[in-house]
């Protein structure tokens, strides 16, 4: 066949030009593993988030923000109302009458807070709305001596959170919170009203004295009350 040489030269030439491969060896095979378990995959971390921390970043937003991936904790569906926050520490001020509340977030999607008053006489008060990392609130013009029922009220598009009874009927203890959103504080009174109140029974128990002593040396004698007669010594017979 005339072309046969040329076309057996270029098939030689094309076959000269392919890699040849080998058999992967033992120690290959050992490499490849060595380099796929030298990297461990990293275990997952936690969030820098805290519950009950004021002005708290969102933890969707520290995942964002952060070097590396961070596991967030669980939340409620956003179709349903947050779950009840938990009430902390209520610093009470008496010489200011008023009272710093603290609370934690609840496990559940929250887009603002607010607070609830009951004083003893009944009345209800209802504070300002407060966004969400919001966790420190203050009440202002608490009376000295006052007892009060004080609530946190978280919300979101389903709707707001429960409040056990109204004015708080159902809790256990004064003068301090509750595991609860809602607890009772009670306002002593000034410490000025005490020294007040201290020097008027003072100056009432000296004016009542110093009544006792003029009765008893000059107004007994000009009003002729009458005196008891001495007694007589007996004589014996």
């Amino acid at each position: 066949m005339p072309g046969s040489p040329c076309l057996l030269c270029l098939l030689a030439v094309t076959f000269s030009l392919v890699p040849r491969t080998r058999p992967l060896a033992p120690q290959d095979l050992m490499e490849e593993e060595e380099d796929e378990t030298s990297q461990p995959p990293l275990p997952p971390v936690f969030c820098d988030y805290d519950s009950c921390r004021h002005l708290q970043v969102p933890c969707k937003e520290l995942q964002r923000a952060g070097p590396r991936a961070c596991m967030c904790p669980g939340l409620s569906s956003p179709a349903q109302p947050p779950a009840p926050p938990r009430l902390g520490e209520v610093h009470v001020v008496a010489e200011d009458g008023s009272a710093v509340v603290h609370w934690c977030a609840p496990s559940s999607p929250v887009h603002q807070y607010w607070l609830l008053l009951w004083e003893d006489s009944g009345a209800t008060w209802k504070g300002p709305p407060l966004n969400s990392t919001v966790r420190r609130a203050e009440l202002k013009g608490l009376k000295p001596g006052g007892d009060y029922v004080v609530c946190v009220v978280a919300a979101n598009g389903a709707g707001e959170s429960s409040v056990p009874g109204a004015g708080g009927e159902g809790l256990e203890g004064v003068g301090g919170p509750t595991f609860g959103p809602c607890g009772r504080l009670a306002v002593p009174p000034r410490p000025v009203t005490l020294v007040h109140t201290a020097i008027g029974v003072g100056t009432v128990l000296a004016l009542l004295t110093c009544l006792a002593l003029v009765w008893h040396f000059c107004l007994r004698e000009r009003w002729g009350c009458p005196h008891r007669p001495a007694s007589q010594p007996a004589v014996g017979l």
